[in-house]
């Protein structure tokens, strides 16, 4: 992906527009998790889960219709395949395993959107497998074999400045570093991991400040208190958490009051 979300000014570099993406479609079967309806129409693209670590196909066909009607872009969101651990338990599959399950739910997730009459925009890996591929060089290139081999025009979603990002690069595929709104950073700029209790952010007012100094000044604070360079073209935030609704409509009122056009990238 060419950074178009960037300009050059005698002040430094800003932002001309910033994607906000959400991860949804987990409900599955008679389990309701998240506030799809509500977060969509607020951000620019959404990541679809694709039955492996949460979502049904009824899910996944109605949320791609959603989508659609709303007019934003439409991510798959394939993961590991372990409903019962969401996707967040390292299963450790070889590199042909996480080839073959990347593909599989990114061609389910397209003949959805191809019924609709819609396009497929991007990927983004889920949990444990999108960790895994930030610093996993064998998993990242699987993943990135996967989607460059089914549709090399489609953008990878990877943690900025992560193994993933690099290996897309590499490949040739189009790239979008993304930026945790609701996640604390390590030192070594990798999200904290959800078996420490610092790892989600609850204060909308204080992620949306530093959501805005992050992409103002290309750094955050890690959860120790460390300088962390960050790049970012897209945002997200959960869809899943009870402040969802809340951080998204900060963000989008933040964003614009900052001079930040939202849109996918």
């Amino acid at each position: 992906m060419d950074n178009q979300a960037f300009r050059t000014t005698k002040e430094g570099t800003q932002h001309a527009h910033v994607d906000l993406n959400s991860d949804i479609a987990e409900s599955f079967g008679r389990y309701t998790l998240g506030l799809d309806e509500q977060i969509i129409p607020l951000v620019s693209s959404v990541n679809i889960a694709c039955g492996m670590h949460a979502g049904d196909p009824c899910v996944m066909r109605k949320t791609v219709r959603r989508a659609k009607e709303a007019g934003v872009a439409i991510g798959a969101h394939p993961g590991y395949p372990d409903l019962q651990g969401f996707g967040r338990r390292d299963l450790n599959l070889s590199s042909d395993e996480v080839y073959a399950f990347v593909l599989y739910q990114i061609g389910a997730l397209d003949a959805f959107c191809k019924a609709e009459h819609t396009m497929l925009h991007h990927v983004k890996p889920h949990g444990q497998l999108y960790n895994r591929a930030a610093k996993d060089k064998s998993c990242a290139q699987a993943i990135v074999a996967a989607i460059k081999d089914y549709n090399p025009t489609l953008t990878l979603v990877g943690l900025s400045g992560s193994l993933l990002c690099s290996c897309a690069v590499e490949a040739g595929l189009p790239c979008a570093h993304e930026f945790f709104a609701d996640r604390n950073y390590t030192d070594e700029g990798t999200l904290v991991p959800r078996s420490d209790k610092r790892a989600v952010i609850t204060d909308a007012q204080y992620a949306t400040e530093r959501c805005i100094r992050a992409i103002q000044t290309g750094y955050l604070q890690s959860v120790s208190g460390a300088p962390v360079h960050v790049r970012i073209d897209t945002i997200c935030t959960h869809g899943d958490t009870k402040q969802a609704v809340e951080f998204v409509a900060s963000l989008r009122t933040a964003l614009t009051a900052a001079g930040i056009a939202i849109r996918a990238c």
